[in-house]
C-alpha cells in the first residue's frame, strides 16, 4: 500500500530511540499518521516541524498498519516566525486545533485548503489574526456544525445582528437580544462582512464564540478539550491588547 500527497505537520512525538511519530493533514487523505525513521536526527526534526508544508510518500503493507512516511520540504513555515510568538503561536495553535478535531484518515481538502492559507497569510502585515477566526468558523462548518449568522433566530431579520446564542449557535438582533445580553455571545462584524474592520478585541470575541462551539459541539462529546496551544495564542493576543491599550 503507497500513496503520495501534499501534507501539512501537524505535531509530532518521539517514536523509540531514533524515529518520529508525524501526524499530518494531507489534501487527499485527511488526517493521516506515520513514522519517520531517523526523525529525530536534528536535520529530519528541522524538516518535520509543526506547520511546515511537504510532497510525502506513505507506504504500508497494509492500508490500517500505521506505516511509514518520507517527505521532502515544501515551505518551511514555522521558521519564518521563529522571532515572531504571536503568529507562531498562532501556527502552532491551528495545527493542533485541526489535529483534536479532524477525523483520522478521512479527507477534508476544505480544511487543509483552509489551514495552508492561514499559514500563508501569517506572513501578512495585518489581517491574519482575523483569518484565524474565520478558519476556526470555517472549520466548524467542516464539521457539520456551522453557525448560521445570516438571520436573527428570534425575529428573522437580517439586521443589527450583535449577538449570538449560545443555545441555538444562530445570531440574534440587538432588539431581540436586549434582555438577555448577558448570556449571549458578541458577534463580532467582521464574521459577516469582510469589510469590516477586525479591532484586537473582535478577534477575542470571535475567539470566545467560536472556541465554545468547538468544545461544546466537537470536542465535549469526544470527552476532549481545546489544545493548550489554542489557549497560549489567546493569552498572547490579550497582552498584546493590554499593551496596546485596547
Amino acid at each position: 500500500m503507497r500513496w503520495s500527497d501534499e501534507g501539512l505537520v501537524l505535531a509530532t512525538r518521539r517514536h523509540g530511540e531514533s524515529a518520529l511519530l508525524v501526524h499530518l493533514l494531507t489534501a487527499g487523505h485527511g488526517r493521516h499518521a506515520g513514522l519517520v525513521r531517523g526523525g529525530q536526527r536534528p536535520k529530519a526534526r528541522a524538516q518535520w516541524q509543526t506547520g511546515n508544508r511537504l510532497t510525502v510518500v506513505w507506504s504500508a503493507r497494509l492500508a490500517e498498519h500505521l506505516g511509514t512516511l518520507q517527505g521532502e520540504l515544501t515551505s518551511g513555515y514555522a521558521a519564518r516566525f521563529i522571532d515572531d510568538g504571536v503568529r507562531l503561536a498562532c501556527l502552532t495553535a491551528a495545527c493542533a486545533l485541526a489535529e483534536a478535531t479532524l477525523p483520522e484518515r478521512a479527507p477534508h481538502p476544505q480544511a487543509h485548503a483552509g489551514l495552508l492559507a492561514l499559514l500563508e497569510g501569517l506572513s501578512r502585515d495585518a489581517g491574519w489574526a482575523a483569518a484565524y477566526v474565520l478558519w476556526e468558523l470555517k472549520l466548524l462548518a467542516e464539521l457539520g456544525f456551522g453557525l448560521d449568522l445570516e438571520r436573527c433566530a428570534a425575529t428573522g431579520a437580517r439586521e443589527a445582528l450583535i449577538y449570538v446564542s449560545p443555545r441555538s449557535g444562530q445570531a440574534v438582533s440587538a432588539a431581540a437580544g436586549a434582555p438577555y445580553r448577558e448570556r449571549l455571545f458578541a458577534l463580532p462584524p467582521f464574521l459577516r462582512e469582510a469589510e469590516a474592520a477586525a479591532t484586537p478585541q473582535a478577534v477575542l470575541d470571535g475567539l470566545a464564540l467560536t472556541g465554545f462551539f468547538l468544545e461544546r459541539r466537537v470536542l465535549a462529546p469526544q470527552d476532549r478539550k481545546l489544545p493548550p496551544a489554542r489557549g497560549r495564542f489567546i493569552d498572547a493576543l490579550r497582552h498584546i491588547v493590554t499593551i496596546s491599550g485596547g
